[in-house]
């Protein structure tokens, strides 16, 4: 592409040196530099991209979008100083890449907990539904013939912009995002002009970087932002009804919003509910009548979850029915209430739960399948949102017995991780084990057939950051091998 059409981009720039006549790509980290490349400094909160902006042009990079001044240059790489090298980075990523996401429907999907159960869910029913899409999230990017892992929640320009354009080659109609508070902070969707915007909750999550729930909150509601003003598209606020902070995301956008809950002012209301260790069901009253629901997700949670998909759906152009005629053939992805049993062994359930509320709701979705003890696992660690931690433990409290380790405790120590959680105890029914895979052992082994255990934080990720290295870890490979051991010893 030329590169003057690009620069034209922005008006407030100061061009230093000859410009190229054509570019042929960019990039944001100075490893992945080709010949022709722009490469753009950002500074993020532990990198700064200026400092490597000499090993860009080394590579071949031929002209570096700046914030700050870039000395050692040499006469023929062109240097282009802009406020924010981050925003010039989404404009000129989605101009070269031809905008991608205009050829899709895109969703994005926001909230505490669920994000990941709602994303899958309305991608796993449009394919039911005969309308291929794609997801991205916290287990990778997924589409009908690719399935590839990503760093983070929400991924940075870049790589949204590749999965974007992946999904739109491979004949997809829709994409759906998981957006993290922090991406949307940090401006990982930038560009990407939404068409449904779905909320699921708000509660105490990630105020090491939020510093308040004002704060937090607020950058939940950036994705409403990301709807835009053109009242002449077709666009949707999907809300939970009974979360206050729905009334205040609704204001953030001009667009109709579609609410569900449990309260009769839902669009989308459930009620009659009835919970099984199998599934849940429930009457769904909606603005084409009332349906009879039946669905494989467990608890309370998860029935605002299949509501939030539900009426994502509608808004998307699906009617009801055909939603409910798949609905049964879709489980919960891995490590989300992921059950896991044995003949003579425990019930155990691997859960990505790693906050207050969710640890309360996970609970609550298994008290009333409880014959024997309730057996829970918390952890944390890696200096994260340090202030939950005895709070996640007064909620653990409700457990017959509960279990306090690690979870990523990288630099940080192990017995300051344990400690912090103690505090919040309200009964003296735990014991403190450091190593996250021998408390996983020993809450399995403790148990008897009717018990019921629950591991909490860990979900489907397969590596635990010690010290400054990550190592394989596998929590249902851990659960299976022990349950096996203790039907061994039961037999024997």
């Amino acid at each position: 592409m030329k590169t003057e059409e690009l620069l034209n981009l922005i008006k407030m720039k100061t061009v230093e040196g000859v410009v190229p006549h054509n570019i042929e790509g960019i990039q944001m980290d100075s490893r992945l530099v080709q010949p022709g490349d722009i490469f753009v400094c950002i500074a993020g909160y532990t990198v700064d991209g200026h400092e490597f902006a000499l090993d860009a042009v080394n590579r071949g990079a031929s002209l570096i979008i700046a914030e700050n001044e870039i000395s050692q240059v040499p006469d023929n790489v062109c240097v282009v100083r802009v406020k924010d090298s981050a925003k010039v980075l989404a404009r000129f990523a989605h101009h070269l890449h031809g905008y991608p996401a205009a050829r899709l429907s895109t969703i994005g999907v926001t909230g505490t907990n669920g994000k990941t159960t709602v994303s899958h869910l309305i991608h796993e029913l449009l394919e039911k539904a005969g309308q291929q899409s794609a997801v991205a999230g916290t287990l990778g990017f997924r589409s009908a013939d690719d399935w590839r892992s990503t760093r983070n929640t929400t991924s940075d320009v870049l790589t949204n912009l590749k999965m974007l354009k992946r999904a739109a080659e491979s004949g997809c109609s829709a994409m759906i995002f998981e957006t993290s508070s922090q991406g949307l902070v940090n401006g990982r969707m930038w560009g990407v002009d939404m068409d449904i915007a779905v909320f699921t909750n708000l509660s105490h999550d990630h105020l090491d970087f939020h510093k308040s729930m004002e704060s937090y909150g607020h950058a939940k509601g950036l994705l409403f932002l990301q709807l835009g003003q053109d009242v002449g598209k077709a666009k949707f606020a999907v809300l939970n009804q009974d979360d206050s902070w729905s009334a205040r995301f609704s204001q953030m956008t001009p667009f109709e919003t579609i609410s569900y809950g449990l309260s009769e002012e839902a669009d989308f209301q459930a009620s009659g509910i009835r919970y099984t260790e199998q599934g849940t069901e429930f009457q769904l009253h909606s603005p084409e009548g009332v349906f009879a629901v039946k669905t494989a997700f467990i608890g309370k949670f998860n029935v605002y979850n299949v509501l939030a998909a539900i009426a994502a759906l509608y808004a998307y152009g699906l009617e009801i029915e055909a939603i409910l005629a798949h609905l049964p053939e879709v489980y919960p992805v891995e490590g989300r209430m992921e059950k896991l049993t044995s003949s003579d062994g425990p019930t155990v359930y691997i859960d990505y739960a790693h906050t207050p509320d969710a640890i309360k709701k996970a609970i609550d979705s298994l008290l009333p399948f409880k014959k024997g003890r309730l057996i829970i696992l918390i952890a944390g660690g890696n200096y994260r949102d340090q202030l939950k931690r005895p709070i996640m433990a007064e909620k653990a409290s409700v457990a017959d017995y509960v279990i306090i380790t690690t979870n990523n405790p990288g630099q940080e120590p192990s017995s300051e991780i344990l400690k912090a959680y103690e505090k919040g105890m309200l009964h003296r029914r735990y014991t403190l084990i450091a190593e996250r895979a021998e408390a996983v052992r020993h809450a399995i082994d403790m148990a008897e057939k009717d018990d019921l255990v629950l591991l909490t934080d860990k979900g489907h990720e397969t590596t635990l950051l010690v010290g400054d290295r990550y190592l394989p870890y596998d929590e249902k490979e851990i659960v299976l091998a022990q349950l096996a051991l203790h039907a061994a010893k039961k037999n024997a």
